[in-house]
């Protein structure tokens, strides 16, 4: 959080905390059973909230970004993580397990549009279901846009990120042999399904401790522990995941198919120093996109937590309220 002088803390800018009004487990009949509650106005404009991650999952203050006598929000645990259960799986948990988890949610609730809103991983997940089901999506919302691209994760995990925090990318690379060390994600793969529960919490917690450590401009790298079973589901699915190539039928898949979605409108607030998923995939996803609005956010990095960002966020959902009729 940035705690510079004259410069607000991000949850000022929200919404009041809110309680769900609905909470349920939804069976998948796959042997996963996802966590869905409801938020704010139950007649409301439908907004389905998409964690990052891959493994995140929610928290009461994504309930927070939307007017709640206007929007009636959606959030959801994916498959492995937060409430939903069992925790940590990887199997029968693939990009397009979670799309038909969103029909499914989608149908269960009675609603026909959303108003998608995601960040990151949720900002992907959010791109392919409007891509798989454009008739069902009036809107998009997306903040630090990753689009699932071997070069992106390259980035991340292969340096890229490194050269601006040599001394964290050396604790990411310590345990790894040298020898593993040109594929990262394929190294730490081995270990965080080694089948031996203490060094998978041991290796997830490196894993999150990276990814945390450079979500924001404001922590100027501090290494923080997270616990070691949300450590292990978010490290293994995100793992998986990236391993799998987020399971897209080819690099470069969103942009491929950018043209299935031109007609709906697109929203993305992107911080300007965003370390984990940098600015120029924002960038290539809006060009040639007329109906879509990238707004850059100065002094902010990659974080939902940033002040900037927060504030970007709300700012764009109240702006939406009095068009909500006509999309």
């Amino acid at each position: 959080m940035d705690h510079r002088s004259g410069q607000k803390r991000a949850v000022e800018y929200l919404y009041p905390p809110v309680e769900p009004f609905d909470q349920r487990q939804i069976d998948m009949g796959d042997g996963h059973r996802i966590y869905v509650e409801q938020c704010g106005r139950p007649d409301g404009v439908p907004v389905l909230v998409l964690h990052g991650g891959p493994g995140g999952g929610c928290s009461p203050a994504m309930r927070r970004y939307f007017d709640p006598e206007v929007y009636r929000v959606i959030l959801f645990d994916q498959r492995g993580c937060g409430r939903s259960r069992p925790t940590a799986a990887v199997a029968a948990n693939s990009t397009w397990h979670l799309v038909s988890d969103i029909e499914t949610i989608r149908e269960l609730l009675g609603i026909d549009r959303f108003v998608l809103f995601g960040g990151s991983w949720g900002a992907t997940l959010a791109l392919i279901y409007a891509i798989t089901h454009p008739d069902r999506v009036r809107h998009m919302v997306l903040r630090g846009v990753f689009l699932g691209t071997r070069s992106e994760l390259d980035w991340f995990y292969g340096g890229g990120a490194g050269a601006f925090f040599p001394d964290l990318w050396a604790r990411f690379l310590e345990p790894i042999p040298e020898a593993e060390r040109g594929d990262m994600i394929g190294a730490y793969h081995r270990r965080l399904f080694s089948g031996n529960l203490l060094e998978e919490m041991r290796f997830a917690r490196i894993w999150a401790q990276w990814e945390n450590a450079l979500a924001s401009v404001s922590t100027e790298g501090a290494w923080h522990e997270s616990p070691s079973d949300y450590a292990r589901a978010f490290a293994r699915l995100e793992n998986h995941y990236f391993v799998n190539g987020c399971f897209l039928e080819s690099d470069g898949w969103i942009l491929q198919n950018r043209d299935r979605i031109e007609q709906i409108g697109a929203t993305i607030v992107q911080g300007r120093y965003d370390m984990i998923c940098p600015p120029a995939a924002a960038w290539r996803l809006a060009q040639g996109w007329r109906r879509c609005d990238l707004r850059m956010v100065g002094m902010a990095g990659h974080a939902l937590s940033e002040p900037g960002i927060s504030a970007g966020l709300v700012s764009v959902m109240n702006g939406l309220r009095p068009l909500m009729k006509d999309l």
